[in-house]
């Protein structure tokens, strides 16, 4: 089972994304999770995304091509 799931996480990071850059890694592997862990259950999916969504901050412009921001996923150290 486990290497069914590493090689759906590489075809989806492959052909969704076309490869992967480290800075991004964990955002990518925290949204595979998350659908991974809803494959079933679509509109549980769906609610969760909107719970999400009004809950976090958006970054800005500036934070994102500046560098200051920082994706809530990453753990810092």
């Amino acid at each position: 089972m486990i290497h069914i799931a590493f090689g759906n996480l590489d075809a989806w990071l492959l052909g969704t994304h076309h490869g992967v850059s480290p800075q991004h890694l964990q955002a990518y592997l925290n949204e595979y999770v998350f659908r991974f862990n809803r494959r079933f259950w679509p509109m549980v999916a769906f609610d969760s995304m909107l719970g999400i969504g009004v809950r976090a901050a958006a970054p800005t412009y500036a934070g994102l091509y500046e560098g200051t921001w920082v994706h809530p996923g990453v753990w810092q150290e």
